[in-house]
């Protein structure tokens, strides 16, 4: 570990501070001195006995200027005596519920802890904590763990690629389109599943794949497009990167309707839905965006988050984070947006209606 933390823990968190679990024998033998207390947080795992000993270590950490966080928090009172030198509490949220909770909270209401909600995956669990006092939270709501590698890019998958790139287009090619959909029998099933059971969807179940595009109209089946394409992307499996930039491309398209912006070719929607794509495929962003003739606009939004819909693209990942003061200041930046909880809440739920039609 203390390899690790001499290699520079701020170069891998951005220089924020790095939650770091510590096991009982490391905490009273073998504290790696060499860790700056203003980037770490010490976390005091739940297995960790709460002994006098430990007690007495904390307290010196403390006085050292140290951070220490209760991991996994279990409300049981032998961990009470040391919440004096406890700055963060961290409670899996999915383990108790809101009442065993709310009781604990009011337990200790005296000590000035910074309280951490672990595992936080709905909206409506984000709002309910955040109003019983919660000041951080972490869980599949706002993002997933990432592990970055590469590798070769299919030819398939390059076809894929080419086929979002026609959602970026003012004009399609219906051409391209049918070309593609008649090589892939699965792309037409889907989409024709996709009209039958939406609200574009005629009296008469459509049964031609030109009058399923037509009755869905371009902007509407520009994103379907990119939805498939990114879909198949995925190789048919419910990616929780995939989750997240379909949340993010809804987030970005209702933004960007309160702004008033053109719908065609839906540039924040691609920038949201683009901005974990390389990813989910396994190749750099700048690479696989020079093989994507996109609008420079959203080239600029997702490699620098310059323009306007990299403002709106930098908003949506400070709400993901959690980062309010940033959000709060990219909101006045942009102006005539309104109600973030709301929209992220809608976002959600396409994203999950999507994930299940498809």
């Amino acid at each position: 570990m203390q390899h690790h933390l001499l290699m520079g823990v701020e170069s891998i968190t951005d220089n924020k501070p790095a939650f770091i679990n510590f096991s009982a024998d490391t905490l009273l033998h073998r504290f790696p001195t060499s860790i700056n207390p203003a980037s770490t947080v010490i976390e005091i795992l739940e297995t960790v006995p709460a002994t006098p000993e430990l007690l007495a270590v904390c307290e010196s950490l403390h006085s050292q200027g140290y951070k220490l966080a209760l991991d996994d928090h279990d409300f049981d009172p032998k961990w009470d005596q040391f919440l004096p030198y406890i700055t963060y509490v961290k409670i899996d949220v999915l383990q108790f519920n809101i009442l065993q909770i709310s009781r604990y909270l009011r337990r200790i209401a005296d000590y000035p802890l910074v309280l951490l909600a672990e595992k936080v995956e709905t909206a409506e669990q984000f709002e309910k904590l955040k109003m019983m006092g919660f000041h951080l939270f972490q869980g599949y709501l706002f993002a997933r763990p990432e592990m970055l590698k590469q590798k070769q890019l299919s030819s398939s998958k390059a076809n894929l690629l080419a086929l979002i790139t026609e959602a970026s287009k003012i004009e399609l090619d219906f051409e391209l389109l049918a070309g593609i959909c008649q090589r892939d029998v699965g792309l037409s099933y889907k989409l024709m599943r996709f009209v039958n059971n939406s609200q574009f969807a005629a009296r008469q179940p459509i049964s031609s794949l030109k009058l399923a595009m037509v009755s869905m109209g371009e902007p509407e089946l520009k994103k379907f497009i990119a939805l498939l394409a990114l879909a198949n992307l995925a190789d048919g499996v419910q990616d929780d990167r995939l989750t997240l930039a379909l949340v993010r491309a809804r987030f970005c398209d209702l933004l960007a309707v309160q702004k008033r912006l053109s719908s065609n070719p839906p540039s924040a929607f691609l920038t949201g839905l683009f901005s974990n794509v390389h990813e989910i495929i396994e190749q750099p962003q700048q690479f696989m965006l020079e093989q994507l003739p996109l609008q420079t606009e959203i080239k600029q939004a997702l490699l620098a988050q310059s323009g306007l819909l990299g403002k709106i693209l930098q908003l949506t990942l400070a709400f993901e984070r959690g980062d309010w003061e940033r959000t709060i200041s990219l909101e006045q930046q942009i102006s005539g947006i309104a109600e973030l909880a709301d929209v992220y809440q809608d976002a959600v739920r396409w994203a999950d209606n999507i994930l299940t039609q498809s």
